[in-house]
C-alpha cells in the first residue's frame, strides 16, 4: 500500500527583500491600513512548506512507496510549478481569493480537498508562515480531518508496525529533541531544524514543464461562500519605527578597548 502524502503550501512576500524595504524606510502601507503599496516585492513558496516538502521527499527517498500531492489555495502558480520540479507527484491549486479567508477558511478548504481525494496518510505543513507568523493553519486542520496533529518536527519517517501505517517524528522543543509516534492518518507540522531543503535540478525543471497544475474549485469541494466568511479580519498594519543608536569610542585599538571594557564593568556587564 502506497502513503498518500499531502503538503500544503503558502505563497508568502520574500521575507527577506521585506525586511530589507522596512530597514530602509521604504516599506509603506497603502491607504487602506493592511496592504503594502511596494509590487517589486517577490512572491515565493514559504520556506517552512519548502521545507514540508523535503520531509516529504526524504520518505521516499527512504524506500517508502508514496505520493505526494502539494496543494496551495490561490493563485500561486510559480510556487506549484517549483514544487513539481522538485519531483512531488501532484500539484493542486485550490481557486480562492486567499486574501479575502481567514485561517479558518484555508484550513476547511484544505481539509475539504483532503477529503475528496478519500483522505491522507500525512499530511505534511510548514509550521508556521514567513508573513503572519500565527503557525494555526495545521491545527485548524487537523482538527476539520479529525486526526491528531503533531509539531515542530525535525524529522519524520514512515512506519508500518503490524501493517499499520504510521510516523515516528523527533520533534524540536525548549527542553530538548522529543521522539512521539502516532498512527496515520496524522498531520505533522515542519521546523527548519529539519535542514536545508534541495533544489529543483535542470532535469526536474524540464518535467516540471510537462507536469500539469490540477485545478479545484471551491464549488467542487462543496464548500459555500458563507462557510468560508472570515471570523478574523485584519484592521489595521504598520511598519514599526526602527531606531538604532551607536556610540563610538575614540582612541587607537588599546585605547578604545580598555575604554568599552571600563564600560562594561561600571554598567556591571563584566566583572
Amino acid at each position: 500500500m502506497a502513503l498518500r502524502i499531502v503538503v500544503c503550501a503558502k505563497e508568502v512576500l520574500d521575507p527577506d527583500a521585506v525586511n530589507n524595504y522596512a530597514l530602509e524606510g521604504r516599506l509603506v502601507i497603502g491607504d487602506d491600513g493592511r496592504s503594502l503599496t511596494q509590487s517589486s516585492i517577490p512572491r515565493l513558496m514559504n520556506a517552512y512548506d519548502e521545507q514540508a516538502i523535503e520531509a516529504a521527499l526524504r520518505i521516499r527517498e527512504a524506500g517508502v512507496q508514496c505520493t505526494i500531492t502539494v496543494v496551495s489555495v490561490g493563485e500561486g502558480q510559480d510556487i506549484l510549478k517549483h514544487a513539481a520540479s522538485l519531483g512531488i507527484d501532484e500539484p493542486v491549486a485550490i481557486q480562492a481569493d486567499s486574501g479575502t479567508l481567514d485561517q479558518h477558511g484555508i484550513a476547511k478548504l484544505l481539509a475539504a480537498f483532503v477529503t475528496s481525494r478519500g483522505g491522507a496518510d500525512l499530511v505534511l505543513c510548514g509550521r508556521q508562515a514567513s508573513d503572519d507568523d500565527q503557525g494555526v493553519v495545521p491545527a485548524l486542520l487537523a482538527e476539520h480531518l479529525g486526526v491528531p496533529a503533531v509539531t515542530i518536527a525535525r524529522s519524520v519517517e514512515a512506519t508500518a508496525a503490524g501493517g499499520e501505517l504510521g510516523v515516528r517524528v523527533v520533534r524540536v522543543t525548549p527542553d530538548g529533541d522529543e521522539t512521539v509516534t502516532a498512527s496515520a492518518p496524522v498531520v505533522v507540522t515542519i521546523s527548519n531544524e529539519l535542514g536545508q531543503a534541495r533544489y529543483p535540478t535542470m532535469a526536474g525543471r524540464m518535467a516540471a514543464r510537462k507536469k500539469k497544475i490540477a485545478s479545484v474549485t471551491t464549488a467542487e469541494l462543496g464548500i459555500a461562500g458563507e462557510e468560508l466568511r472570515p471570523r478574523v479580519t485584519l484592521a489595521k498594519q504598520f511598519v514599526p519605527t526602527v531606531k538604532s543608536s551607536c556610540e563610538m569610542i575614540p582612541g587607537n585599538a588599546e585605547e578604545a578597548a580598555r575604554a568599552l571594557i571600563a564600560r562594561l564593568r561600571a554598567e556591571s556587564v563584566v566583572r
